[in-house]
């Protein structure tokens, strides 16, 4: 009876600190989105997405190695079918606003731009393309399962396996500069940096979380140190020299860096965890967070949508003509100096109980979908 109390404290303390990284990762991505940072020198774009590939592979199950069918109805029932909900209810949402504005916020409508384009940027709406990552993330694991177990059968050696993901890795980013972009092209050097940092969430929950402490001071400094020579990349202050520690994975833009962004990614994702570790005795009874944690999902869709309906209220306060906001890209806010910190807030706040609700509906009348 102990063990099985002492089981289930294990998997809620488990759960806790998962929820709690995944809402420091969906936070990156809002205040990212409203071109601030969350973490001084760890620029949010250098990043915040490898975090969340890293994540997917530290919550992946080896028991789906030898169950294939079982991972791939999960995670097309958890990742697709709740995607293209979201795609239908923005296509309903972007005919509505072209209508009040004038301005079509996506690409024309089309049998391919609503069930291909998805799988290839995932921009077919405005705003709803930061989903463009789930149906990346489908992709990804699906490689990753099949390639885990290729590998597998191959040797079963784990320093084996982190060596090939990791040449994929460090490989995905001169590949996107050698060859021409197009669609396919497009998404295997996706898959290839991805996959990598699905493998490291693997390997550090397997073979370094409770064998390595990685959290020691030397760690610190050490990766302190690596950060701020890597900072003499970044040019994000001076956007028209590049981009620098930030990359767009989705274009798979990295600029003129060949091994920076592989590196950067790693060292904002150990920052991550190192926040984890001396945040999580205060976060970890905060209702709040954990909602963020499990909702990130349903921010990542409706958060460009909650930024717009408030930039449309502060128009509308400020006697602004709402065709204005049609002069402007999809980010574009109200007075960012002022303003921000608010757009941030109400953001989070919104589009978290936005998820919430959602759910409750699911559970109480489609429970068995």
């Amino acid at each position: 009876m102990q063990q099985t109390v002492n089981t289930e404290e294990n998997k809620k303390e488990f759960s806790n600190k998962v929820n709690v990284l995944k809402a420091f990762a969906i936070l990156l991505v809002v205040s990212g989105h409203l071109e601030f940072s969350l973490f001084g020198m760890f620029t949010p774009y250098s990043f915040q997405l490898a975090l969340f590939f890293f994540i997917s592979g530290y919550l992946f199950k080896e028991k789906y190695l030898d169950d294939i069918s079982t991972f791939v109805q999960r995670r097309a029932k958890s990742l697709l079918l709740p995607y293209f909900l979201y795609n239908a209810f923005y296509l309903a949402v972007t005919v509505l606003i072209a209508r009040l504005t004038g301005k079509f916020w996506g690409m024309p409508l089309s049998f391919k731009n609503f069930f291909i384009t998805p799988f290839l940027n995932g921009h077919q709406f405005d705003l709803s393309c930061p989903l463009w990552f789930v149906t990346q993330l489908f992709m990804t694991m699906m490689v990753f399962l099949f390639l885990f177990r290729m590998l597998r059968a191959l040797k079963n050696n784990r320093y084996f396996h982190l060596a090939v993901f990791t040449i994929l890795g460090v490989l995905a980013i001169p590949l996107s500069k050698i060859v021409h972009l197009d669609a396919f092209t497009l998404i295997i050097v996706r898959i290839m940096f991805s996959v990598f940092f699905v493998y490291l969430g693997y390997y550090y929950r397997h073979f370094i979380e409770d064998k390595i402490d990685i959290f020691t001071y030397k760690w610190f400094w050490t990766i302190i140190c690596i950060q701020s020579v890597l900072w003499l990349f970044n040019r994000d202050y001076d956007p028209e020299h590049g981009i620098g520690l930030s990359y767009v994975l989705v274009w798979a833009r990295f600029d003129e860096q060949l091994i920076v962004p592989v590196i950067s990614a790693i060292t904002g994702i150990w920052a991550s965890l190192w926040v984890l570790k001396i945040t999580y005795p205060y976060l970890k009874s905060s209702k709040f967070v954990r909602l963020m944690g499990e909702n990130t999902y349903h921010i990542m869709a409706n958060h460009l949508l909650v930024m717009y309906i408030i930039t449309a209220i502060f128009l509308y306060i400020n006697g602004i003509p709402i065709q204005e906001r049609a002069n402007h890209d999809i980010y574009w806010i109200y007075n960012p100096v002022q303003t921000t910190y608010l757009y941030f807030v109400l953001t989070m706040v919104i589009s978290t109980y936005i998820g919430v609700v959602l759910k409750w509906i699911k559970q109480k009348f489609f429970k068995d979908i």
